[in-house]
């Protein structure tokens, strides 16, 4: 996968990650479980983009070598 690729990827997964999660705050308030699922995939999602982060500059550390 090309570095822009994951960069693109990873930007998306952190801002989807932390809409989804607000989104999940708003609609617990209507429905508790619908609402609690919707927090922890975007709490998951967001943190698989920092992860993808730390990843990222793992790659470019290889790259300076």
């Amino acid at each position: 996968m090309k570095i822009v690729k994951l960069e693109k990827l990873i930007w998306v997964l952190i801002y989807g990650g932390l809409l989804l999660l607000c989104l999940g705050l708003f609609v617990r308030r209507a429905g508790a479980g619908f609402g609690l699922l919707m927090m922890v995939a975007g709490t998951a999602v967001a943190l698989t983009g920092a992860v993808l982060v730390a990843v990222r500059a793992r790659i470019a550390e290889f790259k300076d070598r």
